[in-house]
């Protein structure tokens, strides 16, 4: 007879070595990380749940749960072997927030299977498009239009500009737009951060109208455009590219041979202007919404 599975809550600081350990290996296997970053930062200051999953006393998987939304893996080691199947029971069993929404991160069968089982319905697809980078063929320097300057970020008031901002470009974007002066410096924190990676354009009169954030994790070869952005009101002068082009030289600079971003797929505006600057498709995210509550098992 085996071990049952089971799922207990845990402090982001008992939890800490375990759930980084299987990332890891989560990572390395599927070539993606398994939780995207707001529900970690969420985890760390209490305002989601993390379960780790046991079996036997072993860490076999991971959930991260709140706000309406649900992540989880199970290890690569145990999977094939239902225990997906059994955290989404054991937390929908136990969900009193009403219907979830969950992100699978990449667009894997075990997950469609999964959320077609448990009455779940694809509502947005997320891409991860790449792009190779060479130091002997960096990005155009494209001319920027007059009175605007691109400065890395400084804090102060760069702080408080960018979450304002921030707020106005992602209004129609929950997790984006949701974004705290707390959670920037939550990412502030990270090993990651470089206020050299975060690139503010501000117009003649020192306001701030665009960014770029780039994220490079320590030893990686691959950088990350993090989230740009330019204020609605001057779309169209070429701003966006600018910045595209200003952050791919930079994580040239920096060392990495490939960029990599994210942006939702009826995004046909940033879609095209990306695929315009040679990135191409590398996976696929799927976030899935629970259609009703699921009855309690028997």
């Amino acid at each position: 007879m085996t071990d049952s599975l089971t799922l207990s809550v845990s402090s982001p600081d008992e939890a800490r070595e375990p759930f980084l350990r299987l990332v890891a290996r989560a990572e390395l296997v599927d070539g993606q990380h398994p939780f995207n970053d707001q529900a970690q930062i969420d985890a760390g200051k209490g305002a989601r749940s993390l379960l780790l999953a046991e079996r036997g006393g072993t860490v076999v998987g991971a959930a991260i749960v709140g706000q309406g939304e649900l992540e989880f893996v199970i290890d690569p080691e145990w999977r094939e072997e239902g225990l997906g199947r059994q955290l989404l029971d054991i937390v929908l069993r136990n969900n009193a927030q009403g219907p979830l929404l969950a992100w699978a991160h990449g667009d894997h069968p075990a997950s469609r299977r999964l959320a077609a089982t448990h009455r779940f319905d694809a509502v947005r697809t997320l891409l991860q498009l790449r792009r190779e980078l060479s130091a002997t063929s960096p990005a155009p320097r494209t001319e920027i239009p007059a009175g605007f300057e691109v400065v890395p970020y400084r804090g102060g008031r760069d702080a408080d500009d960018w979450v304002e901002l921030n707020a106005r470009v992602f209004a129609g974007h929950a997790e984006q737009g949701s974004i705290t002066a707390d959670d920037l410096r939550f990412r502030q924190s990270e090993s990651w951060f470089d206020p050299d990676d975060f690139l503010l354009l501000r117009d003649g009169d020192g306001r701030l109208v665009g960014y770029n954030w780039l994220k490079v994790e320590p030893g990686d070869r691959v950088g990350e455009i993090y989230v740009v952005g330019v204020e609605e009101g001057h779309a169209g002068q070429g701003l966006g590219r600018h910045l595209m082009n200003a952050g791919l030289n930079r994580l040239v600079e920096r060392g990495c041979t490939q960029a990599a971003l994210y942006v939702d797929a009826d995004n046909t505006r940033a879609v095209a202007l990306y695929r315009s600057l040679g990135f191409t498709d590398h996976t696929i995210d799927v976030q899935y919404a629970q259609r009703t509550a699921r009855r309690t098992a028997r």
